[in-house]
């Protein structure tokens, strides 16, 4: 309802005592209809100004500093602003009270220590010398008067105040001196619609120039023309594109044509002798000039094969050779009339990451071979790691019947010592599951406990593995903890992987042929089960008997290093007995001489074979690992290449090496999503997630 302002006059003598007066006080009613607070307190301002004014111009002595004070933190705000604008009521007492005061004049006091408030609080004139009106603030007695100096204030909530103008910002745009710059080409994926592009834009700008005829039914200004681009406006936009490129790539050849000088030495242009044609492209000049060809081959246009069009270009006549090599991709390029600066490797490039051609062409991956387990460098008994599998079918007789013979089918199940390369076989009447657990309890009986079993994942294995309980690793889980019991584990290699299963899949092959052999020499063709019992023993005898190292010509070296060394505990003709043989120590005698042989095998294994699988035979560089979001093709030998699924690599897994061989695959069909685990060689690689 009122504003008020008080002055004081405070003086400190040469003894350092402070002493305060009261000079003048003044009070006015708030105008109508009423201001907000911040108004009024902001009246309550100029008041005090305008009353230090007349105080300073009426006083007859020298006044050393003048202090504002109040209780206003919006009004400090107001005052020490210096970037926002006010409206005209704020901003008309604002210049008044910084024409007779500066900001740093301004101080804040509480409300409870302000003594202008008495003014405007009503207090009867009986009490007045109870408050501070007269006598002043208490501070202003003390010494220290600078200790209450607060902060600079600033506006509060200045983006909420009614009194302030609203931000403005104001933006400036520069233009650029080129009209169209090749950088805006990359934001494209083929030539013809770079071309298609480029027409329209040229159709807007002349749209702009041309007028609407009676009748006719013209396009004008901004918009998306529904209309095909003619040949022409196409060809133009050809030009404009290729004189836009070869004006950033060959300025410097571009200015020493228009004056008619001398190519500089080290450009690439200089053995084509160049020239500028009618619609100011460069092309090139050469030396056939007066051969009977066509203008585009005989002059073709220079592209540099830095650009994104070069790029465009060489997918552009790929795709119109429908994705044959390098050869022809650049003779249709040439034939178009294209002279692409550096044309072999850039088309190679482009073939290189073309995903067409790597379906049709592209190589499974390959991966350097892994070292070896530790089943295969084990010293312990025979077949205490094997890896076995299935082979056949040979008919053999069953039966007599009236009519003639009846015929059924076995196969064998080989099993292999991964440490000494021994086999052993047995043969079966069918492929399930229980003709295979009894020839593997039959072999069990006979060469003893196992503590692994390797073999694919066939579908008799994997059922013989669950019905004898055993372990195993079909769901990519480890067994070593299984091995630390010393069980039997069984490791199934992935699908499709023939070739991480070759230590037996090698012996299959020499018992396929051995047996070739045998049947060339029988003399009947009726084959019986008993003699193709026995024929499998023979080549099971054959096998083992064969050397693991090469044959040494040194005479004192003859015990040869054969799986049969170890499992008969004989070499070749037995030797002998001695003249002065004694009965009572033959035991001790047969100890030592089967101990001893034992120890020869395992030394000349030891050194002798180990050291043969030291080398790498294929596969000895190192390639990139597949990642998970590749897309690949996933290889099947029973569809065409054409019909091969694709499919993206959810998971892959690293061998102890960090080297990924086997990758898990989700592909997609008609009937749903599956998932596939797959070995490496049996993917072919589309795009990288990250380098495609």
């Amino acid at each position: 309802m009122a504003i008020a302002a008080v002055a004081y006059l405070r003086v400190v003598d040469e003894a350092g005592n402070t002493h305060t007066g009261f000079v003048m006080g003044k009070a006015k009613l708030a105008p109508r209809p009423e201001h907000t607070i911040p108004r009024l307190e902001l009246c309550a301002a100029v008041l005090a100004v305008e009353l230090a004014d007349f105080i300073s111009s009426e006083l007859d002595m020298h006044i050393d500093a003048i202090t504002f004070y109040t209780d206003s933190k919006v009004v400090l705000g107001y005052i020490n602003n210096e970037t926002r604008r006010f409206y005209v009521y704020v901003s008309n007492r604002i210049v008044r009270i910084r024409r007779s005061s500066h900001p740093k004049q301004w101080k804040y006091v509480s409300t409870g220590e302000n003594p202008a408030d008495c003014a405007t609080r009503s207090v009867p004139g009986a009490f007045l010398s109870d408050t501070s009106w007269l006598t002043g603030p208490p501070f202003l007695t003390e010494p220290m008067q600078d200790s209450l100096e607060p902060d600079s204030f600033e506006l509060v909530d200045a983006n909420m105040d009614a009194e302030i103008h609203p931000q403005i910002s104001t933006l400036q745009t520069q233009a650029s001196c080129t009209l169209l710059g090749s950088h805006r080409f990359s934001k494209f994926s083929s030539w013809q619609a770079l071309k298609r592009a480029i027409a329209n834009l040229l159709h807007i700008v002349n749209s702009f120039h041309t007028r609407k005829v009676k009748g006719t039914m013209q396009c004008k200004g901004w918009h998306f023309c529904q209309k095909a681009g003619t040949p022409d406006q196409l060809s133009l936009s050809e030009h404009v594109i290729i004189q836009t490129v070869q004006e950033e790539a060959y300025a410097e050849e571009l200015t020493c044509l228009k004056k008619n000088k001398v190519i500089p030495q080290g450009s690439p242009l200089r053995t084509l002798d160049p020239f500028i044609d009618a619609h100011n492209v460069l092309r090139v000049g050469g030396r056939i000039r007066h051969g009977e060809v066509p203008h585009e081959e005989k002059n073709p246009k220079i592209i540099p094969c830095k650009y994104h069009i070069a790029t465009l270009l060489a997918r552009h006549f790929h795709e119109q050779t429908l994705h044959q090599g390098r050869h022809f991709t650049e003779g249709a390029i040439r034939a178009a009339g294209y002279w692409i600066i550096g044309m072999k490797r850039l088309v190679s490039t482009v073939i290189h990451h073309c995903v067409t051609c790597r379906k049709l062409r592209g190589l499974p991956e390959q991966q350097k071979m892994a070292d070896l387990p530790s089943d295969r460098l084990s010293m312990e008994p025979p077949f205490t790691y094997v890896g076995l599998d299935v082979f056949g079918p040979w008919s053999v007789v069953a039966r007599r019947t009236r009519g003639g013979l009846a015929h059924s089918k076995r196969w064998a199940v080989i099993f292999t010592c991964m440490a000494i390369r021994a086999v052993h076989k047995e043969v079966i009447e069918s492929l399930d599951t229980s003709c295979f657990i009894n020839a593997l309890r039959r072999f069990l009986a006979i060469r003893g406990p196992v503590k692994q079993i390797g073999s694919d994942r066939g579908t008799n294995f994997v059922g013989a593995s669950a019905e004898l309980k055993i372990p195993s690793n079909i769901d990519s889980t480890s067994v070593e903890k299984y091995l630390a019991g010393k069980g039997c584990a069984w490791v199934f290699n992935p699908p499709h992987a023939s070739h991480m299963g070759g230590a037996w899949e090698r012996m299959i092959r020499i018992a396929i042929r051995i047996l070739n052999s045998m049947f060339l020499h029988l003399e009947t063709s009726n084959l019986t089960h008993e003699v193709l019992t026995t024929l499998m023993a023979e080549v099971v005898a054959i096998i083992n008997a064969r050397p693991l190292i090469p044959v040494s010509t040194d005479p004192s070296d003859p015990v040869l290093l054969t799986p049969a060394t170890l499992l008969t505990q004989k070499m070749g003709t037995p030797s002998a007995p001695p003249e002065d043989s004694n009965v009572k120590d033959m035991c001790k005698q047969q100890w030592r001489q089967v101990q001893h042989l034992a120890q020869t095998f395992w030394s000349k294994w030891r050194r002798q074979y180990l050291s043969s699988l030291q080398p790498r035979r294929k596969w000895q560089d190192s390639q990139p690992n597949l990642e998970p979001g590749s897309i690949v093709l996933l290889r099947d030998q029973q569809l065409k290449r054409n019909e091969w699924p694709l499919g993206v690599i959810t998971q892959v897994f690293p061998s102890q090496d960090n080297k990924v061989r086997t990758a898990e695959v989700k592909v997609s069909r008609q009937d749903g999503t599956k998932v596939f685990l797959r070995p490496v060689s049996e993917l072919i690689l589309l795009l990288h997630p990250d380098k495609d």
